[in-house]
């Protein structure tokens, strides 16, 4: 299954601006992506690409198209690393916070940019059980 990347790049576009709003302003802002990460990842549906759906100008298969797997191991590293951040805030460590919260903005912003740091990293980890397979046969 695949999504449109314009619905793709509004998703990584929520996240980069929600956690820098969040960093800017109220640090409780962070609970809005964090809170959209894990409603995907339990439901499989992304409540930012439902909506912005409706803003496609062609049919959806008329678009390049992202694989839907790989959009969900970006969002299992996002909401990860948002809920570290979360919880080094709220149990006072800042600088743990901030790193957690800026490397979710870095590589959704890279993302924007066309390298998409979770497409290597789940890259090299299926080469690596790949490998280890091939090794055991």
């Amino acid at each position: 299954m695949t999504i449109p990347k314009p619905l793709v790049q509004t998703n990584q576009s929520f996240i980069v601006i929600s956690v820098i709003l969040a960093l800017i302003f109220h640090k409780a802002i962070l609970l809005l992506p964090f809170a959209v990460g894990v409603w995907t990842l339990a439901t499989g549906k992304n409540p930012v690409i439902l909506f912005a759906r409706r803003f496609l100008k062609k049919p959806a298969n008329a678009y390049i198209q992202e694989d839907r797997d790989q959009q969900l191991f970006n969002q299992w590293i996002a909401t990860v690393c948002l809920g570290l951040s979360l919880l080094a805030f709220a149990f006072g460590y800042t600088a743990i916070a901030y790193a957690f919260s800026l490397m979710v903005v870095a590589a959704a912003g890279v993302a924007l940019m066309g390298y998409c740091i979770g497409c290597t990293i789940r890259y090299r980890y299926m080469m690596w059980k790949h490998k280890r397979t091939k090794a055991v046969n």
